[in-house]
């Protein structure tokens, strides 16, 4: 594949040498053409007699006949030779030096290109307020910048209202469950102890359901805030307030920092271990390791069928349908707080049943520094 680069220092070069060679070519023809032409003009010398040999004890009479000179003919050839000569290298010379022009010149360019495509790269809608704000003169390359600058503010401004939403649903959707709940808690009597309990489990599902909506769109526009977090110390809080139930679920935990958002990280670890719990089997294991700037979640379990490996990440995906699944969005929260933070999501089966489920990190930062506090509540 050839770069936009390489394709304008070969036609800078190119058209160089053609003009070049063209401009060579043309004079060295008018110059052997004329040199011939004025050549003709000239009166051609009488042909000189050869010189008789000069016989020993002979009277030498007169004074001996000097050579004729070269035809001017033979000369202008030479002339033309080496002029073609000279032109042969002068074009060799001259490739290189094009070749060299060219690239630094193609290079310059496009250094507005590399500024635009870096800017572009490094983007996200944690940092949207970045922006290339292109100096120099106004060509297509400035143009360019700034439609790209003006499509960045629209779109930040579009984020922004998205959050504002998602900020104002939140409080505009759990106020009235909250005071369903205690309307339902303390409103109905004690003998409707089955519909009672009907009516709080739905209104928690669907609590549950608006909070986990909330957090995906939250993790899907990106990080508001970000710091050092100590993942390993958000791990052991997540699995001290988690019940367990029928599973065991032990820790092998090694300190790692990581920029992020506390809340964000540790719904995902609380998301990974309440899914491995839930979808086990009684006496069943969760195995949670944090290594090297890797989570891995680990639990036994029904087999999981290869062509549902690509559910588990999708929403409202659900494996089994049972009273006590939740509506398909765990894994999906998981996978959007992983991506908001850079880091990569896989699963695979275990042998014998169950998923292995890890979360690989970019990078690892020095303990030493200061760490944002872990929230004790989701």
């Amino acid at each position: 594949m050839t770069t936009i680069r390489v394709r304008l220092t070969l036609i800078y070069s190119g058209l160089f040498l053609l003009t070049s060679v063209v401009l060579l070519v043309t004079v060295n023809l008018l110059l052997s053409q004329a040199l011939h032409t004025r050549i003709a003009r000239f009166p051609m010398p009488a042909p000189v007699k050869p010189v008789k040999p000069v016989v020993p004890g002979e009277a030498v009479r007169g004074v001996p006949e000097r050579p004729s000179p070269p035809p001017l003919p033979r000369l202008v050839d030479d002339v033309v030779g080496y002029q073609w000569e000279v032109t042969v290298l002068t074009v060799g010379i001259l490739t290189l030096v094009s070749l060299a022009v060219g690239w630094l010149v193609a290079v310059r360019i496009l250094r507005p290109v590399h500024r635009i495509t870096a800017t572009a790269r490094r983007l996200s809608l944690s940092n949207l307020h970045e922006r290339i704000a292109l100096t120099g003169p106004k060509d297509e390359l400035k143009e360019l910048a700034d439609t790209f600058d003006a499509m960045l503010d629209r779109l930040e401004r579009s984020v922004e209202g998205q959050r504002r939403f998602i900020a104002n649903a939140s409080h505009e959707l759990r106020t009235p469950l909250a005071v369903q709940r205690a309307a339902i808690e303390i409103g109905l009597p004690e003998d409707v102890g089955e519909i009672r309990d009907k009516l709080l489990f739905h209104n928690r599902r669907t609590e549950n359901l608006i909070d986990a909506l909330l957090v995906l769109a939250q993790a899907e526009h990106g990080l508001e805030r970000s710091g050092p977090v100590a993942l390993d110390e958000v791990v052991r809080l997540v699995l001290a307030e988690g019940g367990s139930g029928h599973v065991t679920v032990t820790a092998r935990t090694e300190p790692f920092v990581v920029d992020g958002d506390p809340v964000l990280l540790n719904r995902l670890v609380t998301n990974l271990v309440d899914n491995a719990v839930r979808h086990n089997h009684p006496g069943g294991t969760v195995e949670v390791t944090l290594a090297h700037g890797i989570l891995t979640v680990r639990n036994t379990g029904p087999e999981v069928p290869w062509e549902r490996f690509g559910d588990l990440f999708e929403p409202f995906r659900r494996l089994h349908t049972t009273r006590e699944q939740g509506a398909g969005l765990g894994l999906s929260i998981v996978a959007s707080i992983a991506k908001a933070h850079g880091a990569d999501v896989r699963a695979r089966p275990n042998p014998g049943g169950g998923l292995e489920l890890t979360v690989a990190f970019a990078g690892h930062r020095d303990r030493s520094r200061k760490t944002r506090p872990v929230p004790e509540v989701l």
